[in-house]
């Protein structure tokens, strides 16, 4: 009997031993599977780098890039018509500060355009190369008036001709370049949408670095001077500097849904050299959003400067050099916009 009941015993020390083992067993495995797989470090931390959020700053970026394109062909037309194609790209880089009391903005715009039509040469339409920087500073979040100084350069990057005449160039790079630099005061809440600047001084150089056009007296520079026997005595100037006063105004208005207008208007003078004589740069743009990445934009430049004499061809077929003249170039394009 004793024998029999010490047999139980071990038959129920055994059972529950082994239950013991196997449920423990189950419960490595269910611990085991419920870990996660290891992950990589560097996947961790780039995770991490997403989902933090990103520091405030005070600089703000603009990079976009633009290109034109327009194109007309003809086949047994028989209204007539030149098979062309134009193209126009443009380059926007800006890089700006603001805070309370202090604006900083700088903007390097370039744009280039060409034309191909049937029978005649590559043509340029467009070519521009802007920087400008402007710095802004009022005393309290009050007011709306900053002390400014602001700095422009200006020229291109190609020759430019007189069309159909190839051979000699009217204008090339720093031929003309400008310079404007100048203290004044900026009025406006929101100045990248609506300023009025007004600089009492403002330093205009003008730069004609081709020497050619520079004994022409081209874009205001003193012409070289010539004896009788038509040698040059000395040659022209290479720059024409001026101090004068500056007006400007700029506006960026949202006109209705996806309809912006910008709108540029700068009035100079000189102090010295005809004094109430205004060089007027009036530039105004209508872009029409289509969608991310389609713009279609109208836009209207006109210049007047004193400086700037137009040649024309008199009957004798002599280059005869007139008045200044105004200036006006009027674009229409729709192409593709990328931010990057």
């Amino acid at each position: 009997m004793t024998n029999l009941k010490n047999h139980s015993l071990k038959k129920i020390f055994f059972f529950s031993l082994f239950s013991l083992l196997l449920l423990f067993g189950v419960q490595v495995r269910a611990q085991h599977v419920a870990f996660p797989l290891p992950i990589k470090k560097n996947l961790v931390k780039r995770l991490t780098e997403q989902l933090a959020p990103k520091p405030k700053t005070n600089w703000k970026e603009v990079n976009r890039v633009g290109l034109d394109l327009s194109e007309v062909a003809f086949v047994n037309w028989n209204a007539g018509g030149s098979n062309s194609i134009s193209g126009l790209a443009e380059l926007v880089l800006e890089r700006n500060y603001s805070d309370n009391q202090r604006k900083w903005r700088n903007k390097l715009t370039t744009r280039y355009g060409v034309n191909s039509q049937e029978g005649q040469e590559l043509r340029k339409t467009d070519d521009m190369l802007e920087v400008t920087s402007d710095f802004g500073y009022r005393r309290d979040t009050i007011s709306n008036w900053y002390y400014s100084a602001k700095f422009r350069f200006a020229s291109q990057f190609t020759n430019g001709y007189k069309y159909p005449d190839t051979s000699t160039p009217i204008s090339q790079f720093m031929a003309p370049g400008y310079v404007f630099l100048g203290v004044g005061g900026e009025y406006g809440q929101k100045l990248d949408n609506l300023s009025i600047y007004a600089s009492p001084l403002t330093y205009k150089s003008t730069f004609v670095l081709d020497q050619d056009l520079a004994n022409n007296g081209a874009f205001g520079v003193d012409p070289a001077i010539y004896d009788d026997a038509g040698n040059i005595i000395r040659q022209g100037s290479n720059v024409n500097s001026e101090l004068g006063i500056l007006l400007q105004s700029s506006l960026n208005a949202k006109v209705m849904e996806n309809i912006n207008l910008t709108n540029l208007v700068n009035l100079y003078t000189d102090y010295l050299n005809s004094f109430g004589n205004i060089d007027i740069d009036w530039e105004m743009n209508l872009n029409f959003k289509v969608n991310s990445f389609v713009l279609a934009k109208v836009g209207s430049h006109l210049k007047y400067d004193n400086d700037v004499k137009i040649t024309e061809t008199n009957v004798d077929g002599e280059e005869v050099t007139m008045g200044a003249r105004t200036q006006w170039k009027q674009q229409l394009g729709i192409g593709v916009v990328v931010d990057f």
